[in-house]
């Protein structure tokens, strides 16, 4: 078991194979940034797939594939496949935004992938383009569709091969996507979607100069109720179970969900770590301290010893983030898996 210094027990592995991303979304990457290569700076699959193997046998139960863009790393499918077969896996699921995966939802199901986290932060094509600092419509390779399109047929091709349930993540920016609150709950009740609402976090140059489109969880709800339209029912979740505080919309079987990192944290029922794909274990999102497990590894570091560190970098991990104090954390978000 994982089992840090303030009790809390590690089930949950996020881990990031590419830093790379095919969209620069204003709360996490800046215009100016380039779309970094591929490089030998990577964690391979073969070193992935030994990593997320000791991290299960000491107590690791579900795995979550991140980027950057995670449908950027070539053979994904193939990586999705030899992580479902390793024992102790309860469950592989996805964060996408979606742009590719109507290419690959039906590969990534037969490999055995369970299901998928979309980022969706409007229906309005504009505000798309705006939000994502991607001309409207653009193609993502060769001819394919881009853009909204792209992520609405993403999100139908999860539907249609079994990645469910289908979770929609929308970050909230006041000002620039707030007045989609609504619109976004009957999209979600109308296709069956779990949608989650996500605040800002102040981590890296992006999210610092996004501070004045913060806009706390209580206040996102309270655009739900405020004209009567919506009773929200709090739904019981087992701690540690998640980030999220769910509500049943009242008459309806649709849920509804908050993530509130900075107004109303969750620190202490906090069960998950981090993998960079340069082999960075990350304790806290909302801390600049993190571990080189790729070093170790390719010098040759046995399975016994490479269990060592996992188990001393779990040791280190924080009460709590500082969002908080409104410190804003220097690591780009990309680059952590979210």
């Amino acid at each position: 078991m994982l089992i840090d210094s303030f009790g809390r027990t590690m089930r949950y592995l996020r881990v990031s194979v590419t830093d790379r991303c095919n969209l620069f979304c204003t709360y996490c990457r800046l215009a100016t940034e380039e779309m970094l290569p591929n490089n030998r700076e990577l964690l391979s699959f073969d070193e992935i797939i030994r990593l997320v193997r000791l991290f299960l046998e000491l107590g690791i139960e579900r795995i979550r594939l991140t980027g950057g863009e995670p449908l950027l790393r070539r053979n994904l499918v193939e990586l999705v496949r030899a992580l479902t077969a390793l024992p102790g896996l309860q469950e592989l699921t996805l964060t996408t935004n979606g742009l590719l995966l109507e290419r690959f939802a039906a590969d990534l199901r037969a490999a055995g992938l369970h299901r998928v986290n979309i980022s969706l932060d409007t229906l309005n094509p504009d505000t798309f383009a705006a939000i994502t600092q991607r001309a409207s419509g653009s193609p993502v390779a060769h001819g394919e569709r881009g853009g909204l399109a792209a992520v609405l047929a993403g999100i139908a091709a999860a539907l249609r091969v079994g990645l469910r349930p289908v979770k929609l993540n929308m970050v909230v920016l006041r000002g620039i996507n707030d007045q989609e609150i609504p619109a976004m709950v009957q999209f979600a009740r109308q296709q069956g979607l779990l949608l989650r609402f996500i605040e800002t976090m102040p981590v890296g140059a992006a999210g610092s100069a996004m501070a004045g489109q913060f806009m706390p969880a209580d206040e996102i709800l309270d655009r739900l109720t405020a004209q009567g339209d919506h009773v929200l029912l709090p739904i019981p979740t087992a701690s540690g179970s998640g980030p999220a505080r769910y509500f049943r919309i009242e008459g309806t079987e649709a849920d509804v969900g908050v993530i509130s990192a900075r107004s109303r944290h969750f620190c202490d029922t906090c069960n998950r770590m981090r993998l960079t794909a340069k082999g960075n274990l990350v304790y806290c999102l909302g801390r600049e301290d993190r571990l080189d497990l790729k070093s170790p590894l390719r010098n040759g570091a046995d399975d016994a010893e490479m269990k060592t560190w996992i188990q001393e970098a779990v040791s280190l991990k924080p009460a709590g983030h500082t969002f908080a104090q409104q410190e804003t954390h220097s690591h780009r978000m990309s680059a952590l898996g979210g």
